[in-house]
């Protein structure tokens, strides 16, 4: 449909005030073609030229758009602008003389009146319009020392020149001279205080005395007479940033970059705008356009260096920053931070080069020797590191991030107590050091203490309040240990092994609840230890049995809760007495008739029920009174069961599940969710498939495998999504699809996910053997403890395959025939009873194999599967299991074209070094194959390996 002039001329306009020059410019042109003596879009023709710094091309326009309607203010304001603009004062003035004729009135025409009314012998001359020229170039490449020279050599030349004046004071400004700024814009204002130039450097200078809000104000008053200028776009836009005002500044910097697209200064604000917007790379690119236009703003150069880094763009941050250290080469800090890009380029020569060179400038420079610490475990030589780490702790004492660098090393050496030292140390200097967290999390592994340690007490249950430093059953064993230490607890166990405990209920419930470690670790994770188990029990029951007549106070109903949150992560395995499940009754009965007279029920009585059942098991549960006493239980036994029933409903499924195993398999774990979890460790900093393939050390075949900045990842089997959580948190900017069999396991994975905040990962129900429905492909999957639960490995093995992209890796884990020999033994004695597989059947079979002086048994009393009802029945009771030897597993990557990458096990790989000591031997799977033999315990978790498909 054609529009008519009005129409068209309303759009262009509209276009105009956006900032869309190529759009106005082409509708005024049409209105022109129509009626080339059109007023207002001869007029606004003339603005757009007069705004790209083409004042001579507006002025036939302005002359136009005047002899069409000469009665219209704006037009002749426009014109006699234009005419300033070209030095052309004399014309600017007859035409300003011809508009007063006209009847032209106002504070603006008053304004350029007061700008054309000094002494046009000085400032207006081609001499003085040649010199200010030739200082803005000098001003513009950042020699400001050279333009001040130039221009005071002039002052008293041109001392009524306000132009003049007003560039020498940004050129203090830019030179950090306050006073003379402050001094020379003071004259020029005497001058011509309307001149556009003057009104911005005021703004500036009150922005550099941070008085922001005043420098807006005189922002806009300067905008409202220069509405056009775009250098006052751009300094507006500056002023809107720092008041915050950012939808305006942006609208201002956008118009001036348009109408510039070589203006730095806007480029700069605009930049940092999407800095804060997490922009990163948006604001790079406008940083690094402006670093190219003046590269002698130097504060550009750490935000564009810093930036590249952020984003892994490493070379280029080297190549900016060593162009600085050139330029500065006694900056000590260009020379660490060289030192610190080159070390995650894993340029580690160029790296201590750096780092040597930054101590050399600066002995005391503590943060250089913590680095070079870091560099040199990276390379290898713990004893140079360790050296480092204390050179930098005796220069700066109080330095967190040396001691926690210093106890990863001693980590690594082994040195597991002193590690911890160094981490306690970290902690107390700064409480929320979370890397110091995860470190001393990973140090506990594994580690069983033999003599108190002052205040790690409080630092494992800082720990283990935190949701994500560390996964809490892999450190129960070490604060087990640590507890046990503790006088009370000792005398308690010690009188109750030997059956001479005769404390009452109350002294020992007293007993417990005084050992908040105790309390905060039997909330979150299974308690693996049989004697803390055994009283535990001894415990429930009393508490159970002297329900009406314990006097109750708030330690004792911690410890009830704390227990009752016990009994519901491990799944209730303790065995249940026909005695206790008599008193169950008998108290279920007193509950459910208080609640039906409108009773409240003690919160005793309701922990005491929730240390047997969960609370989400009895129709009235909805009906309790939730108060500081029984809420942590009632959200864990009530509120999570029924937010993953609701999250159940709307999980999607690939298609129905028809094989007969998997069937089989499914319905064990929707019955029960392996493994129930509370807290979790997550990586602190995501890392990309390249860092984590260097940090794992594996060997890669096909470097595509590095190539995916944001790699699409399948978990083939994520139970309750703990594994999927990691991964997710452990690979920078990657996309998780997460499948299982189990619904069930699928809807506590997602609410997990979301109880964390993650965005990335979609949960799916879906058998590994129906993945080619799917019709994608993933850059990385991962299928740990899955493979060899199925009728057919090598068949799902072979579907994984197929859904991975040439150069894909792959994270395997399967269980080992040699390391599982106990295993195999008691799985074919439960299979002989004939027992059966309920939850009694083997809670019964769990005290027997306790119990019992089989050595095949008592080797399974170490493992943590032993302490939770779903991993119990996944360690003893599956209802389908193989198991694989190491030639087993070359076969089978041999046969699906897959490359062996290399174990993830620090300590199996670390161990299998002590004896193979060549540069490929961790990757020789024939090798592999002879330590088992030598070392049959070795893999008794299972195989975990990553291999690569290679086209």
């Amino acid at each position: 449909m054609e529009l008519t002039l009005d129409e068209a001329l309303q759009k262009a306009i509209e276009a105009h005030k956006a900032g869309q020059v190529q759009e106005a410019d082409r509708l005024y042109t049409a209105i022109l073609k129509a009626q080339p003596k059109h007023p207002d879009s001869n007029h606004n023709m003339g603005v757009l030229a007069a705004g790209v710094g083409k004042a001579q091309e507006a002025l036939p326009f302005f002359k136009t758009a005047l002899e069409a309607n000469p009665s219209i203010g704006q037009y002749w304001l426009s014109y006699i602008d234009a005419l300033i603009k070209l030095d052309r004062i004399t014309d600017a003035k007859t035409v300003f003389d011809q508009a007063k004729k006209k009847g032209a009135s106002g504070e603006a025409f008053n304004q350029r009146g007061a700008k054309l009314n000094f002494n046009k012998g000085t400032s207006t001359s081609l001499e003085a319009a040649q010199l200010i020229k030739k200082a803005i170039i000098y001003r513009e490449n950042g020699e400001f020392a050279t333009a001040i020279k130039l221009l005071t050599n002039c002052l008293s030349e041109f001392s009524g020149s306000a132009e003049l004046l007003s560039l020498l004071a940004h050129c203090y400004l830019l030179n950090d001279d306050l006073e003379n700024v402050s001094f020379y814009l003071g004259k020029a204002k005497e001058i011509d205080p309307h001149a556009v130039s003057v009104g911005l450097n005021d703004v500036r200078l009150l922005m550099q005395n941070n008085k922001m809000s005043d420098a807006l104000v005189v922002a806009r008053k300067t905008m409202e007479i220069f509405p056009e200028n775009v250098e006052g776009m751009g300094v507006i836009g500056a002023c809107l940033r720092v008041n915050k005002e950012i939808d305006q500044s942006l609208l201002y910097l956008d118009k001036a970059i348009s109408l510039n697209p070589d203006y730095a200064e806007a480029l700069i604000n605009r930049g940092l705008i999407k800095l804060t917007q997490k922009d990163k790379l948006g604001a790079l690119s406008d940083l690094e356009t402006a670093h190219r236009l003046k590269p002698h703003m130097k504060q550009i150069w750490d935000l564009v260096i810093s930036l590249n880094a952020e984003l892994n763009n490493f070379e280029q941050a080297i190549s900016l920053l060593s162009n600085m250290a050139k330029s500065d080469p006694s900056n000590e800090k260009h020379f660490e931070n060289l030192g610190r890009y080159h070390q995650y380029l894993g340029n580690l020569e160029a790296a201590l080069k750096n780092y040597t060179h930054a101590v050399k400038i600066k002995p005391d420079f503590a943060e250089a020797y913590s680095n070079m610490g870091v560099t040199l475990q990276d390379k290898g030589d713990l004893e140079a590191a360790i050296d480092s780490y204390k050179k930098a702790l005796k220069i700066k004492p109080d330095y967190a991030d040396a001691y926690n660098n210093l106890g990863a090393a001693l980590r690594t050496k082994g040195d597991l107590k002193a590690a911890i030292d160094c981490y306690i140390k970290a902690l107390k200097i700064r409480p929320d050091y979370a890397q110091a967290y995860s470190n001393m999390g990973v140090a506990l592994k594994g580690i069983a203490f033999t003599k108190p340690i002052s205040g790690l007490m409080e630092i494992i249950i800082s720990l283990l309040d935190q949701r994500t430093p560390c996964m809490p059953y892999t450190i129960a064993p070490a604060a087990i240990s640590l507890l046990k230490l503790e006088p009370t607890l000792k005398e308690l166990l010690e009188k109750h092994s030997i059956g001479t405990l005769r404390q009452s209920l109350q002294e020992m419930t007293s007993t417990f609840a005084e050992l908040p470690l105790l309390s905060k670790l039997m909330s979150v994770c299974p308690i693996a230890d049989l004697e803390l188990e055994a009283i535990l029990v001894d415990i429930r029951l009393a508490l159970l049995s002297s329900v009406d007549e314990i006097s109750i106070s708030p330690g004792i109903l911690r410890f009830q809760s704390a227990l009752a949150l016990q009994c519901f992560t491990n799944e209730y395995i303790y065995n249940q007495t026909d005695k206790e499940s008599e008193l169950l009754k008998a108290l279920e009965v007193v509950i459910e008739k208080k609640l039906s007279n409108d009773q409240q029920p003690s919160p005793h009585s309701i922990l005491c029920l929730a240390s047997y059942k969960a609370l989400h098991e009895y129709e009235w549960c909805d009906a309790l009174t939730i108060n500081t006493d029984i809420e942590e239980v009632f959200v864990r036994q009530v509120q999570e069961p029924k937010e993953e029933s609701r999250l159940k409903a709307n999980i999607p499924i690939l298609q129905e599940i028809t094989d007969k195993v998997s069937s089989k398999v499914r319905e064990q774990y929707e019955a029960n969710p392996y493994p129930r979890w509370v807290n979790l460790g997550l990586s602190l900093r995501p890392k990309t498939t390249t860092q984590l393939v260097k940090e794992l050390n594996l060997r890669i075949f096909d470097n595509a495998a590095n190539d995916r900045p944001a790699p699409n990842i399948l978990i083939a089997g994520c139970g309750t999504g703990r594994h999927s959580i990691v991964v997710a948190s452990r690979f920078k900017d990657c996309n998780v699809l997460a499948i299982d069999l189990s619904l069930s396991s699928l809807a506590y994975a997602k609410r997990k996910t979301e109880e964390l905040g993650l965005q990335n990962i979609d949960y799916m129900q879906a058998d590994i053997l129906s993945l080619n429905k799917l019709d994608k492909k993933f850059d990385i999957i991962e299928s740990v403890g899955v493979l060899h639960h199925m009728d057919d490995p090598m068949a799902g093995w072979r579907v994984l395959t197929d859904c991975i992209e040439p150069g894909g890796l792959m994270n395997i884990g399967l269980y080992s025939e040699l390391a599982r020999q106990h295993i195999v033994k008691i799985r074919e004695e439960i299979s002989q009873s004939g027992i059966g597989s309920s939850d009694n059947a083997m809670k019964l079979f769990r005290t027997e194999a306790i119990n019992s002086d089989k050595a095949h048994y008592e080797r399974i009393l170490t493992s943590g599967d032993l302490y939770s009802l779903s991993t119990f029945r996944d360690l003893l009771f599956h209802v389908q299991e193989h198991r694989f030897t190491i030639c087993q597993i070359k076969d089978c990557l041999s046969e699906l074209g897959l490359k062996f990458c290399g174990f993830e096990s620090d300590k199996i790989v670390g161990d299998f070094k002590l004896t193979n000591t060549g540069p490929d031997d961790p990757y020789d799977l024939d090798k592999w194959d002879l330590y088992e033999k030598d070392n049959p315990h070795s893999f008794v978790g299972m195989y975990q390996f990553w291999c690569q498909k290679v086209t």
